[in-house]
């Protein structure tokens, strides 16, 4: 007996990094060995040196398929001699992660994406625009709600591959939509948006759908796509203070920040469809016009969580993830509130 192996991994392609995979056929029970792949063909190499490895990171049923035997293998991506390749982003996050393992970061990333068909997004008439925003967040009915049955088939992929999948819900904008990962560590929460962005634009090739995470899929007056994400630690999660001090510290680093979040972050971050100025940086109790909100229900409890809603929804999670910790939980060690 055998079983398929889905090597999955992330590429050089700029601005925004495309995901590539390719199957391999191995013996019940044998261990998923490193694998080489042509780097010159996924914008990672030159064809004169074109050869590059993917190292297994993280594993979990392949729901498109044999979930019961075959599986979805996510892939670092090496040079020849075992180093990370210039690409592996991935790479630069784990020692952040473990040097800051002791406060316990918490992550929930909402995914927005638009499901594009024909070249515009599900629920646009093939000329001219639908009514205008107001009654499609959230919203049930033929009228306003377009690709639910994508999107269902996706949330049940995502929970038999066992993803930390948190929630769904239809967005601002026709044919857009959210998935929610976390809570779960800066690595995990990033590798599950990373297989969940896979699934999705797996199950649309079924469909004739491209799943789009465009941060500004349709110019005008229509909301952009984002990746709102959400943070904490254990101090934050037991005291107000330390919430205080993440939102200062990511105040101090907001044009660094907002730089790595994402290509085409100016055209979605200006100051309406509830965003902030990218140029400008402001934290608020529900206020979804501030570079950081802070929910109600943290300020009246004096503990909790903050939500960065800058990164677009074509960040790269290991990125954002990287940054986030690296700057709020520096910040907090500095201040003794860890």
């Amino acid at each position: 007996m055998s079983f398929k192996a889905e090597y999955i991994w992330i590429d050089g392609t700029e601005p925004t990094a495309q995901l590539r995979s390719k199957t391999r056929i191995l013996a019940d029970g044998a261990e998923l060995p490193v694998w080489g792949f042509d780097g010159s063909s996924t914008n990672q190499a030159k064809g004169t040196s074109s050869d590059c490895q993917l190292k297994p990171v993280f594993t979990c049923p392949d729901p498109l398929r044999d979930p019961a035997k075959d599986v979805l293998v996510l892939c670092e991506v090496l040079n020849v001699d075992g180093t990370p390749h210039e690409s592996n982003t991935r790479a630069l996050l784990t020692p952040i992660a473990e040097q800051f393992a002791d406060q316990e970061s918490w992550f929930g990333i909402e995914q927005e994406y638009t499901l594009i068909k024909d070249g515009r997004p599900l629920g646009f008439p093939e000329n001219g625009f639908p009514a205008p925003q107001g009654p499609y967040y959230c919203a049930a009915g033929a009228d306003y709600v377009f690709g639910r049955d994508i999107v269902e088939e996706h949330l049940d992929a995502c929970l038999t591959a066992g993803l930390k999948v948190s929630g769904i819900n239809a967005e601002v904008m026709p044919g857009q939509w959210e998935f929610q990962i976390g809570p779960a560590g800066p690595e995990e929460a990033a590798d599950h948006i990373w297989i969940a962005r896979y699934l999705f634009l797996r199950i649309g090739e079924k469909y004739g759908v491209h799943f789009s995470i465009d941060p500004k899929p349709v110019k005008g007056d229509w909301n952009g796509a984002g990746a709102h994400t959400n943070f904490s630690t254990k101090a934050m999660r037991e005291g107000y203070d330390p919430i205080i001090t993440a939102c200062e510290a990511l105040g101090e680093k907001f044009l660094e920040h907002v730089r790595a979040y994402g290509d085409g972050v100016e055209d979605r971050l200006t100051g309406a469809h509830e965003t902030a100025p990218w140029s400008e940086f402001s934290y608020g109790v529900s206020n979804r016009a501030a570079s950081i909100r802070l929910p109600w229900q943290v300020e009246i409890e004096r503990s909790g969580y903050l939500e960065d809603r800058r990164p677009n929804a074509n960040m790269d999670p290991y990125v954002v993830t990287r940054m986030i910790v690296n700057t709020c939980c520096t910040a907090l060690e500095k201040a003794g509130q860890v």
